[in-house]
């Protein structure tokens, strides 16, 4: 039989000028650079024999799916078990400055840094990934799945296939904006994976401020997970 590849696919550079912690926050598009990212994944999965399209219900994944529904003649279909990781500081802007950090209301908030203790449990995000995962390899047994997702959801389902421990340090993650992270299944059974940029040569840019980010309300300020 085929192998059976799912590309999880990081959704392009978001327009976010005020840089915060969008997370789960409606209404947050992408920047021209992003789509000319989403454009130029599309273009370089030309020859890929994908046959099934997934991508959370959040804007930044539809859109980025968008030029491969129509390269590839698919409809999108949305499952949310794919979308980005809950997180209390939604809305913060990043990165996390001192006076964040010394605030009482959010000492709770980052007591268990393993769990972690500011959003959605690691463990969590694997299984609901691993279902939206093993649905598309199921879907498109013996070709090609694209999934547009996120960077931790895209980072732990990753970690948790390779056996390695979920919790980690954001800054030490490799999922770029529009990279994609191949992971392979022969008969049913996951034998390893693969990760690739290929829009890297596109500056990842907000748009010249000329329209505003939707507006969020002032809090403290990182997903500890990472805005992805």
């Amino acid at each position: 039989m085929s192998p059976t590849v799912v590309h999880l696919l990081r959704h392009g550079k978001v327009h976010n000028p005020t840089e915060v912690l969008y997370g789960r926050l409606p209404g947050f598009r992408l920047a021209a650079s992003g789509r000319a990212m989403a454009d130029g994944v599309a273009a370089a999965l030309a020859g890929a024999d994908v046959t099934h399209l997934v991508a959370s219900s959040l804007r930044r994944a539809q859109e980025t799916a968008a030029p491969l529904a129509r390269q590839f003649g698919l409809a999108i279909i949305t499952d949310d078990r794919v979308i980005e990781a809950a997180n209390a500081f939604e809305g913060v802007r990043v990165p996390f400055t001192a006076e964040t950090l010394s605030r009482p209301e959010n000492w709770v908030k980052l007591r268990n840094p393993l769990r972690p203790s500011w959003g959605e449990p690691y463990i969590q995000i694997a299984h609901r990934m691993l279902a939206a995962v093993y649905s598309a390899a199921q879907a498109a047994d013996g070709h090609e799945a694209v999934i547009v997702s996120h960077q931790l959801p895209i980072v732990t389902i990753r970690r948790f296939l390779d056996g390695h421990r979920l919790w980690h340090d954001p800054r030490t993650r490799t999922c770029s904006v529009a990279s994609l992270t191949s992971l392979t299944f022969v008969d049913g059974v996951y034998t390893g994976s693969r990760y690739a940029e290929p829009v890297r040569h596109i500056a990842a840019v907000n748009d010249p401020d000329v329209e505003r980010t939707p507006a969020v309300p002032a809090q403290p300020t990182d997903s500890m997970g990472g805005s992805s």
